[in-house]
């Protein structure tokens, strides 16, 4: 092996085809069949955002035929490119309150964002100003000069405009912060790609130790494409005048050379592509003094020295088009952004839909976020990114089947806050109309046993509501974990509850006026088939009433009469169906009331002992 080779292997040990962009705070890059774009949030987070290259089979064909391709890879280029910093942008969308008078006038009529306006309108001057600077004014100027120095040099005073135009324009945009960062995150880039090729391990102390400037970066190629412009409208434009004499001067003749620019652009572009290309496969000295002065110009003006966090964001695009690229199944992500009220809440209901997830859900969690009922959700609003990732967190451990509430921490039950977890069930707001049930039926000074209270929601409840009544409430469970919950939720309500562990009775002491019950009342068939929120987070001892659902009712009638004073009263919770066959276990049916919850099942038993 020669030593010339042995020299390029030392230096670079790891092609790679993976190029890419600065963008607003972050780093775009683009492999063969996606792109990931990263960049750092305003709380610091980094976030990714990766999409799959899904490109027609015509476009495909296209990007095959010499010259055409060039066209097509420049067209794809500014799209993914517009794209790409109008998303990065968005992370940095409006968090004020509300965003004011303009934003939500957009958000009800046009069902758009006052970002989607502003980066679309920025998008468009952008287009007209490029024209302006680099098309019409280098022609203004050659139309003034060339009277005066004559038509002879034309073509070679606008070569020099506009390079000069240029380079004045990198240096005057350097001005301003958001550029220099941007510069920055384009230093940064290319790092991470010289670390990769070089064979060095991606981490942000190793790749700050890395060249910012790259070969392969789009600043090295401009005085060649500048070169090909020049050549391209010299030769076309000096074959036009001698085809149609005559137009040697005036507003005519700049207008027809602003067009002949305009249209040749697209030649322009797949010529220079080509030109690229071919100079691609080769790394001597000639092609080194050809990239020469787009080197000087990247370290000069196109990239500053990052820092180190700046290199994790790249590092992070980086990482994720290799893996990517690398199985196809690996699913895209998406930045989280604010939006449009509307939009966001139909498409996280589809999504819970995709996944058998009740739809409802969705609406709970945007009202618990934007801290409005869910009767509000028609009105239309933005949402703000702050907003909108704690939307997304909730609704991302959703998906994975937790039950909401759990997710959620707590609730809302007969005007208490409960916190709820695994060690206890969700309290249903039918169990609302139970803990009612006992307050309306009590009276001063009664002594109320809550029996398989669980997080201690009608126990709390009650204890709450009757405050003015000089009630002593009780509660008891076969649950050491669901006491300790609901002794929290006691102490997060300020009330006073006597809590006991005990399997219904067995540790309970004393009478009472009221003893209110919600038992298990499923059967054990019936617990595989229940929802999977249900049935693989919420507590199985908490829901399994034994073959026919009835147990524990049956467990009840041997003891309650002894823990009850005379005209005590029961007042249990039961399954739908189950009313007539507890009545018969209880043998009370003269002394019984059945209630209804609010679908007019009955739901209720109360019985006066």
């Amino acid at each position: 092996m020669s030593q010339k080779k042995e020299k390029k292997q030392k230096t670079k040990k790891c092609g790679t085809y993976i190029g890419g962009q600065a963008v607003l705070e972050g780093v775009m890059m683009m492999g063969k069949t996606c792109m990931a774009t990263a960049v750092r949030d305003p709380n610091g987070d980094v976030q990714v955002e990766a999409k799959r290259l899904h490109r027609k089979n015509s476009t495909k064909k296209a990007s095959k035929i010499p010259f055409v391709r060039g066209i097509v890879n420049l067209v794809l280029s500014l799209i993914n490119g517009t794209k790409t910093l109008m998303r990065s942008a968005a992370v940095y969308g409006e968090d004020d309150e509300e965003g004011g008078k303009l934003q939500k006038w957009l958000a009800e009529k046009f069902k758009v964002s006052a970002m989607d306006v502003i980066s679309t309108i920025s998008v468009v001057l952008g287009v007209i100003l490029a024209l302006g600077i680099f098309i019409f004014l280098p022609r203004f100027l050659v139309s003034l000069i060339t009277p005066i120095v004559g038509t002879v040099w034309e073509y070679v005073l606008l070569g020099v405009i506009k390079l000069v135009i240029f380079l004045a324009y990198l240096g005057l945009i350097l001005l301003l912060k958001d550029i220099r960062r941007l510069y920055m995150y384009h230093g940064a880039e290319h790092k991470t790609i010289n670390a990769y090729e070089h064979g060095v391990e991606l981490t942000p102390e190793n790749v700050m130790q890395c060249s910012r400037l790259h070969d392969r970066c789009g600043t090295s190629f401009l005085f060649i494409v500048l070169i090909i412009n020049i050549v391209i409208i010299s030769l076309v434009g000096w074959g036009f005048y001698e085809l149609v004499p005559g137009i040697e001067s005036g507003v005519a003749k700049f207008f027809i050379n602003l067009a002949i620019e305009i249209v040749l652009l697209p030649v322009i572009a797949g010529v220079s592509y080509e030109v690229l290309k071919f100079l691609a496969k080769f790394d001597n000295k000639f092609v080194s003094v050809i990239k020469a002065p787009g080197m000087l110009l990247q370290k000069g003006l196109t990239t500053r020295e990052p820092t180190e966090d700046m290199v994790e964001v790249a590092i992070a695009a980086f990482k994720k088009v290799l893996e990517m690229d690398a199985d196809e199944t690996v699913p895209e992500t998406n930045f989280v952004t604010g939006g449009i009220l509307s939009k966001m809440l139909e498409e996280a209901k589809n999504r819970f839909k995709e996944q058998d997830i009740d739809e409802s859900d969705a609406e709970w969690i945007f009202s618990i976020v934007l801290g409005i009922p869910r009767s509000e959700l028609k009105y239309e609003r933005t949402v703000k990114p702050s907003e909108s990732k704690e939307i997304v967190e909730i609704f991302e451990k959703r998906l994975t089947g937790r039950p909401l509430w759990y997710v959620i921490g707590d609730t809302d039950f007969y005007g208490c806050k409960i916190n709820v977890d695994e060690r206890a069930l969700i309290p249903r707001p039918e169990t609302e109309l139970l803990a009612d049930c006992v307050v309306k039926s009590a009276e001063e000074g009664d002594k109320i046993l809550d029996m398989c209270t669980g997080s201690g929601c009608i126990a709390v409840s009650v204890a709450k509501a009757l405050k003015g009544k000089n009630v002593i409430v009780s509660a008891a469970d076969v649950s050491d974990a669901a006491i300790m919950l609901a002794e929290e939720n006691a102490r997060l309500n300020d009330v006073t509850v006597h809590f006991t562990v005990s399997d219904l009775f067995r540790n309970v002491r004393g009478r009472f006026n009221i003893i209110v019950c919600n038992p298990p009342y499923i059967k054990s068939s019936e617990i595989p088939t229940l929802q999977k929120e249900v049935r693989e987070y919420e507590p199985k001892v908490a829901l399994d009433g034994g073959e026919d659902g009835l147990e524990f009712y049956r467990r009840l009638v041997a003891d309650v009469r002894q823990y009850l004073v005379k005209g005590g009263m029961l007042i249990m919770e039961c399954g739908e169906g189950q009313v007539n066959d507890i009545l018969q276990i209880f043998h009370k049916r003269d002394y019984a009331i059945v209630l209804k919850d609010l679908a007019g099942v009955e739901r209720f038993v109360k019985i006066v002992f």
